[in-house]
């Protein structure tokens, strides 16, 4: 899976405000996410950001 800034992934578990979906702000070796409820960032680790993924809305896309 090809991951890019700006795109908002959909994770395993959820954030203590509840929300499943994050924006990408920073790829490489480390991923910073933004909370798409709060806003609250985090950096996680490429692999633990790849395995728990489980849906990927690329930047330009329209949600449904």
């Amino acid at each position: 899976m090809v991951y890019e800034v700006g795109d908002i992934v959909k994770l395993k578990k959820p954030h203590p405000c509840g929300s499943h979906e994050w924006e990408i702000l920073r790829v490489g070796a480390d991923f910073r996410l933004k909370c798409a409820g709060c806003g609250h960032q985090v950096m996680m680790a490429r692999p633990l950001v790849e395995k728990s993924t489980r849906g990927l809305k690329k930047a330009g896309e329209k949600s449904e």
